[in-house]
């Protein structure tokens, strides 16, 4: 039997209820989580805030680039930094940064305290922007829920999960449920029942042949639903040396003159796939030519 592949799926009730979005995320979060080497809690916070940068872009810009957040304690050392950047081709990927100091070992402790930043992009170009507090027992989900009531203004049901097991990330997944104005008391007490054997969604993403779809025909059962659509989703980094040259190009000019002048190739490393580039003085120099 192949697993299922990631993948997100859209849908929505036949009686304009409710608009649904359910997510398998599992080879995007390893692809993730093992570039950046994380393990333990951390990977588990991570693969759960890839699964909500991909379910809000989904929900709030299916077209358009989201990149969340999420600002933790490290232990007694600091602040850590978990991110997510999920763009509109199905493409995402993730980011550790456990601080300066962070002892060994040390983990993004995600709860009371910590904060979760949502940056979307707007059709204009510009960027919205939205941070709130994460609940102190309620994890990413909590936080995905609150910032999607008081930034976005949007009643939503939202629970992400990812499981590791001995050999890494077994599953991960997710969903999201979005009240319309069409729901009724009915529809809506029949569905608040309903999330209610999907508090524990990792129990759900542990059965063999998890998917998308299922956990959607699981979350809609007995509800009737229209399938309106559903992309591919990947791990994958957007880097390329023509990135890393338009960086460099923004520098001060005096600043890549003194990088001319030292004569080094320069070693530059993606921090979300840890792919290196190198960068020779003739290169450089070539930014002063056409600066």
């Amino acid at each position: 039997m192949l697993r299922p592949s990631d993948s997100v799926v859209r849908a929505i009730t036949i009686d304009g209820a409710f608009r649904v979005i359910t997510a398998l995320t599992t080879d995007t979060v390893r692809g993730a989580i093992a570039v950046q080497s994380a393990t333990g809690a951390t990977a588990q916070r991570l693969g759960e805030l890839i699964t909500g940068a991909i379910l809000v872009r989904e929900a709030m810009a299916p077209n358009l680039r989201v990149q969340a957040i999420v600002k933790g304690a490290t232990g007694a050392t600091g602040q850590g930094t978990l991110v997510a950047d999920s763009h509109p081709d199905g493409t995402s990927r993730g980011l550790v940064n456990l601080g300066k100091g962070a002892a060994e070992g040390s983990t993004v402790e995600v709860g009371e305290g910590s904060l979760l930043q949502i940056m979307r992009t707007l059709p204009s170009g510009m960027l919205h922007q939205g941070v709130v507090e994460v609940p102190a027992e309620g994890g990413i989900s909590g936080g995905l829920m609150t910032y999607m009531q008081e930034s976005e203004q949007v009643v939503s049901m939202i629970a992400v999960a990812t499981l590791l097991g001995d050999d890494g990330v077994g599953a991960s997944g997710g969903y999201l449920v979005q009240l319309l104005p069409e729901v009724e008391r009915g529809p809506l007490m029949v569905m608040t029942e309903r999330l209610k054997d999907f508090e524990r969604l990792d129990e759900v993403l542990a059965h063999e042949g998890a998917s998308a779809d299922v956990l959607l025909e699981e979350l809609l059962h007995g509800m009737p639903f229209s399938r309106l659509d559903d992309s591919p989703l990947s791990f994958s980094c957007r880097c390329s040396e023509l990135r890393v040259m338009a960086t460099l190009a923004s520098l001060p000019r005096r600043d890549v003159e003194e990088m001319v002048e030292d004569g080094k190739v320069l070693d530059i490393r993606c921090d979300y796939c840890g792919k290196d580039y190198q960068v020779s003085p003739s290169q450089l120099r070539s930014l002063l030519t056409t600066s």
